[in-house]
């Protein structure tokens, strides 16, 4: 039994070496017998920022819906803040994705709410005593540059400010992980780069960040870790890394 412990305790160890984000050789197979992912090995350390690039079709959106427990892997293994999200109850997984905050392409924010309780609402969501919201609600839309807004219906503002209050909400919780599933997708470049800018600067305060993106002329300009999928394998991983486009 004290072996069995052991080992536990020396696993858990390893995987927090490889990183809050590891995933050991997974595959994943639609019902369709259509492989999106096929043996993928990735490390992602604590407050690292990552892109994540490569055409449609390569695996992306099923990495991430991995890493959010939406899916889970046909084999290998995968491993988010030291849980191994194949073991993971069903009961278990909310309580397991207060760890990260999500921004996707389209916002999905609650259009019959103001922008105060879109954000207000995800902190409702994990029980937070309402003195706790009133205080953290404000704080986190100043941050996003939406001190002045907070009364505002979602169909008035921009897209760049509908994305504000999206990332707003995912950070109010204060994640360990950020994912953004292509957050400047429907953004004109001068939002673009406010929403990168911002995400840098969640990520230079110890949030580690996962940006999937198709958004070359931001992944040449930022100089990050780039990681390269192309029909379900990562086929480049580079520090200080580019844009690489795939025949």
């Amino acid at each position: 039994m004290a072996n069995k412990e052991q080992l536990r305790k020396q696993r858990e160890q390893m995987i927090e070496e490889q990183g809050v984000i590891y995933l050991d050789n997974v595959r994943k197979v639609y019902s369709t017998g259509s492989p999106a992912l096929n043996g993928i090995t990735l490390g992602i350390g604590r407050g690292e920022f990552v892109f994540i690039v490569g055409d449609s079709g390569s695996g992306k959106s099923t990495l991430i819906k991995l890493l959010l427990r939406e899916l889970t892997a046909t084999s290998g293994s995968v491993y988010v803040m030291g849980h191994d999200l194949a073991r993971l109850k069903h009961r278990q997984v909310p309580r397991f994705r207060r760890n990260i905050g999500v921004v996707f392409q389209d916002f999905r924010l609650l259009n019959d709410r103001n922008v105060y309780e879109n954000v207000a609402f995800a902190q409702r969501i994990v029980e937070t005593p309402p003195a706790e919201i009133r205080r953290n609600v404000p704080e986190i839309l100043a941050t996003v540059g939406l001190a002045g807004k907070y009364k505002a219906k979602t169909k008035q503002l921009s897209g760049g400010e509908q994305q504000r209050v999206a990332l707003a909400r995912a950070l109010i919780n204060s994640p360990a992980i950020l994912l953004a599933d292509e957050p400047t997708g429907n953004l004109d470049p001068k939002n673009s780069w406010e929403i990168m800018r911002l995400l840098e600067e969640i990520n230079e305060s110890g949030t580690t960040v996962v940006v999937v993106t198709h958004n070359k002329d931001i992944v040449n300009s930022m100089h990050k870790r780039v990681v390269t999928m192309k029909k379900g394998v990562i086929v480049s991983d580079k520090e200080g890394g580019e844009y690489i486009d795939e025949d």
